[in-house]
């Protein structure tokens, strides 16, 4: 078995068929298999999926254990030489499985590689980023950390600080040397910190645009959520990977950013209120 393609999935009805479709449509002579990984869905997730199970193997939570936790489980029961990491609510569009692959035959410190993620729009999505220091904090604190770029999409084969969780390949055997995504990231930043543990190490990450995805998106309603785990998550990274002052400072600017949005989403809620 060559790949193991992991999708976690939570609530994700919508999508399960269309990116299961899609998988097949665009990678018919690859060597692979599929993991889902259902994190207790209340909708007919699992239902779907299981029609499936004689095809691939699904794998059942019995409560939502988060993103990074959901991907060491299906990691655990993969057979592949490399690891997908894909979305539920992804659309396979441009290239395939033996893409991402050569990029790591080019180089044996290869550790992990990403490929290009667009909006149903047809847009893109920014695949990649940069590592975040205090200055970078800062800046996202200010809404301004559109000015340096922390987020972006090559259009070459690039060497990068990381690359999105939601379409990553990883060989199976530097995931378990570095035992996977660490579960204190419920979802968001566990790219970064996985990335930022292999690199550390002499490995290296690249983004592969020759391969592509359509990322639907779980809409608007999920932003907050969205912000707060990564405002969390970055908090955390910082305690584990900086020192007390950038701990400290990154705590201090994104819960102050945190509680500035909450304030904002009040007011705007209590205008509603008023024009009714």
């Amino acid at each position: 078995m060559k790949t193991s393609i992991v999708i976690v999935t939570y609530n994700s009805e919508r999508f399960v068929d269309k990116l299961i479709k899609s998988i097949y449509e665009f990678n018919k002579t690859s060597d692979y298999e599929i993991i889902i990984v259902d994190n207790n869905s209340a909708d007919s997730t699992l239902k779907k999926a299981q029609r499936y199970s004689r095809k691939f193997k699904v794998l059942e939570n019995k409560a939502n254990l988060g993103f990074a936790k959901g991907c060491n489980i299906g990691a655990k029961a993969a057979e592949g030489k490399y690891i997908l990491f894909l979305n539920p609510d992804a659309q396979w569009r441009r290239g395939s499985l033996e893409n991402l692959i050569s990029v790591f035959d080019k180089d044996e410190q290869v550790g992990v590689v990403g490929g290009k993620i667009l909006t149903k729009e047809g847009k893109e999505e920014k695949s990649v980023g940069k590592f975040l220091g205090t200055f970078e904090i800062f800046l996202m604190s200010l809404g301004l950390d559109e000015l340096l770029g922390i987020r972006y999409s090559p259009n070459k084969l690039s060497e990068v600080d990381f690359v999105s969780g939601g379409f990553m390949m990883v060989k199976r055997e530097l995931f378990e040397k570095f035992l996977g995504f660490d579960e204190n990231f419920f979802m968001y930043v566990e790219d970064m910190d996985f990335c930022f543990r292999i690199k550390r190490n002499g490995y290296k990450v690249y983004f592969c645009p020759d391969v592509a995805i359509i990322h639907e998106g779980q809409g608007s309603s999920n932003r907050s959520f969205a912000i707060k785990n990564i405002h969390k998550g970055l908090i955390y990274f910082h305690k584990k990977h900086g020192n007390v002052f950038s701990y400290l400072f990154t705590a201090a600017m994104l819960w102050s950013k945190s509680l500035a949005l909450v304030m904002q989403s009040r007011i705007r809620n209590n205008k509603k209120y008023l024009f009714i």
